[in-house]
């Protein structure tokens, strides 16, 4: 019997489970202990992923029926898993994101004050992040002895998607401010394309007031004043360094659940790692994860059960039962194990807070809208190419060398190291390394691709050693490459 058609049948909701690794079977344990006590109308379809299934020969740590479990349920709640050391393992959170669809993470960070020590007793904060390109994409090179890369990546449509659903949840669950963080007076193409996105779709919500920050000296505002945010939407790398960032300083990170939103599915997770260190010895805070299942029933319906074990938790925290790593003399009145902290939750099931605010949730439409793909209109011309090089020259050396050849229909612009100019006009306080970019322009007429093939046919003959190329394109007579450093 399919899981669609067995759901049917038992009238329940099939979703995923995997309890991972280090910590995660402890927390896993324990959260549907909970789950079970609150009754949430749930078929559990487990499977395996993680740290066995890397070392029994899977590189991508989950193997191919697994994934057919996955598609085939709503929501796929999963425990940290632990990526093994070497071997050229890839993260296996991003492949399932990636491969999915789940554009938008969504980590809401809020305090718990007095009960959890935090400078920050007003937090309330939830921070949007873009889930599926960015430097997270993991596409990297080692292309000389000295040098790696690794590759940007910025949309468009990635970026349309993440801003709208940010602008959409604050519609959704009543938030008055989104905010945008990037680091655009640096990477003014690719983080200034997420901005240009972010002030489009701004435009669309005038009731919601919108505004944006520096990456840097926004994260120092949200570490020293969170209460100024609201929702913050940001590119994949800042978000994740980011909302550990606001976990933590709003209690702690173990505090702190996840949801990974796409059009066809949905996993929810803790935020934190599997932390090996601490596996086995019922000390783990299950919290992030219990908070990630309140999350997916939200997300799937069933709400009177999301709230049920959302004020659980909220009335044992104010109780003062509290695990070892939010433990304070004074705030705590009881130091549980993972175990005992679950049973301590179930034991408060049907109650609410008195101190801290009861949530309540009801079914609300859904802020993940299906992305229709725009058409841009531009006119995109070639216009040259830059060079990658690997010489282990001096900068004198090199330069001369390649300024020395005469190139038939081409001639050479500038040449730079790690984006400063070397070339020309270079200074010799210039450190370099050996990778050298050469940029190339024709002559005469248009640049075309088989001129681009000639140029390099006349390197190698020459011996320099092509490491890659990137062509340059103007945009509606617009460079779309970005001019060197000094």
């Amino acid at each position: 019997m399919t899981q669609e058609r067995s759901a049917k049948v038992s009238g329940k909701v099939p979703i995923t489970v995997a309890r991972g690794d280090g910590i995660g079977p402890e927390i896993m344990e324990a959260t549907l202990k909970i789950l079970e006590a609150a009754r949430a109308n749930l078929e559990i379809h487990e499977v395996e992923i993680g740290e066995k299934v890397y070392l029994g020969g899977h590189p991508t740590g989950i193997e191919d029926k697994t994934w057919e479990t996955i598609r085939g349920t709503k929501a796929f709640l999963k425990a940290p898993i632990t990526t093994p050391q070497g071997g050229g393992f890839k993260s296996l959170n991003v492949t399932i994101r990636t491969t999915l669809g789940l554009y938008a993470n969504v980590r809401p960070s809020v305090s718990y004050s007095p009960f959890v020590a935090t400078k920050h007793p007003t937090m309330d904060v939830v921070i949007v992040r873009e889930n599926e390109e960015d430097l997270y994409s993991g596409i990297e090179y080692r292309q000389s002895p000295e040098v790696c890369e690794s590759i940007k990546l910025i949309s468009q449509p990635g970026s349309e998607k993440i801003i709208r659903y940010a602008f959409e949840y604050a519609k959704t669950n009543n938030r008055k401010k989104v905010t945008c963080f990037v680091k655009d007076n640096i990477m003014k193409l690719s983080d200034g394309l997420f901005h240009q996105v972010f002030d489009e779709v701004a435009k669309e919500y005038p009731n919601i007031e919108s505004d944006h920050w520096i990456v840097d000296i926004g994260a120092a505002k949200l570490a020293d004043t969170p209460e100024a945010f609201d929702v913050v939407v940001m590119p994949n790398l800042y978000g994740d360094i980011l909302s550990d960032v606001a976990a933590q300083i709003g209690g702690s990170v173990g505090l702190v659940g996840s949801a990974n939103i796409g059009d066809h599915g949905a996993m929810f997770e803790a935020i934190h790692g599997s932390a090996p260190r601490r596996a086995g010895q019922n000390v783990a805070n299950p919290s992030a994860l219990i908070l990630a299942s309140v999350m997916m029933l939200v997300h799937i319906g069933q709400c009177d059960a999301g709230a049920a074990i959302h004020n659980a938790w909220l009335k044992t925290l104010e109780d003062g039962v509290h695990t070892y790593d939010i433990y304070k003399d004074g705030a705590s009145k009881e130091k549980v194990g993972t175990k005992e902290f679950a049973a301590a939750v179930v034991s408060r099931l049907g109650q609410k807070p008195s101190e801290l605010k009861a949530v309540s949730y009801q079914n609300k439409e859904s802020a993940s809208h299906t992305y229709v793909r725009k058409t841009i209109k531009t006119k995109r011309e070639l216009v040259g190419v830059d060079v990658y090089i690997y010489a282990p020259d001096s900068l004198n050396d090199f330069v001369t060398k390649i300024i020395d050849k005469t190139f038939e229909n081409n001639k050479i612009e500038m040449i730079t190291n790690r984006g400063a100019r070397v070339y020309p006009d270079g200074m010799a306080e210039t450190f370099c390394i050996d990778q050298w970019r050469v940029r190339f322009r024709p002559k005469n007429g248009a640049c075309t691709q088989e001129g681009i093939a000639e140029l390099l046919k006349e390197l190698s003959k020459v011996g320099f050693d092509v490491i890659k190329t990137e062509h340059l394109y103007d945009f509606d007579g617009k460079p779309g490459y970005s001019s060197p450093k000094g």
